[in-house]
């Protein structure tokens, strides 16, 4: 049976997670042992659970109890389940539930760098990119398109941000990720030093195709892509291996990152 917790005081410090805790608070960089964040739906719980991530507590409507949260409460049913019509929950947590189930979780310890690279032939750097929606897109472009590993370097957005596990649904818990140390000249230097070839996706006068047979075909690839804004930097394309481009037609000069990537994954996956 769930422990189900009906909701009557809002204050309650246990509601923190889900009403009064900001991204950054959850995160605790001071204190990542004790770092939480928050899957939302169903299919993201169950990916995330899949993953080994520890349920803390949930929140849903009472509908979902016995609806579409039924088969997560069978697989962790000695955590609390807080509950209450929707009106209520929506006047605590700021938002409609419109995917019906919350689930605070414990932020898993991440692998090193070299733990995820030994075994990876294909991995993507993201360097800046600080739109927790286009980090989502691009983890879920990462695993379907045959990415093996995401590296982050310290200036993007956290792919636990619940945005971006909600847009990669689920597949952040999927692919291996990690951050980065020092980036870029110590970064650069480590991926050199496993034994990857860089490609900046970056347009230039000297950039190669993106179906360029030579980069094709090199065994181990690290794939940078830059921000939003301002893409790479000038000396991180400066460091790389290939200048990448896809090329372009009807004068449009460039795609949004998230869209970008998933042209440059399937395009550059080992086959």
């Amino acid at each position: 049976m769930p422990n189900v917790i009906e909701i009557t005081d809002f204050s309650a410090p246990e509601l923190d997670v889900y009403a009064r805790l900001t991204e950054a608070q959850l995160l605790n960089r001071f204190e990542p042992a004790k770092g939480m964040f928050i899957a939302e739906s169903p299919k993201v719980i169950h990916r995330a659970l899949d993953g080994g991530c520890e349920p803390v507590s949930m929140l849903m409507e009472r509908k979902d109890i016995d609806g579409s949260a039924a088969e997560i409460l069978a697989r962790c049913p000695e955590i609390p389940v807080y509950t209450a019509d929707e009106d209520l929950l929506c006047k605590l947590t700021g938002y409609h539930l419109t995917r019906g189930v919350l689930c605070a979780m414990r932020r898993p310890k991440l692998p090193t760098v070299e733990e995820i690279c030994v075994k990876a032939n294909r991995i993507v750097i993201l360097e800046n990119v600080q739109n927790p929606t286009n980090v989502g897109a691009i983890f879920r472009s990462a695993a379907a398109l045959g990415m093996d590993a995401v590296l982050l370097t310290p200036g993007c957005s956290n792919p636990l941000y619940r945005r971006s596990a909600r847009v990669s649904m689920g597949t952040v818990f999927q692919i291996p990720w990690t951050f980065t140390g020092q980036w870029p000249e110590e970064g650069m230097q480590q991926f050199r030093s496993l034994g990857f070839k860089t490609a900046a996706m970056a347009l230039s006068d000297n950039s190669v195709s993106i179906d360029d047979p030579a980069l094709m075909a090199e065994e181990k690839l690290a794939i940078l892509m830059g921000s939003e804004g301002d893409g790479l930097t000038d000396s991180t394309i400066a460091a790389c291996d290939y200048t990448v481009k896809i090329p372009m037609y009807h004068g449009v000069d460039s795609l949004n990152v998230a869209a970008a990537s998933a042209v440059a994954f399937w395009q550059l996956r080992k086959k």
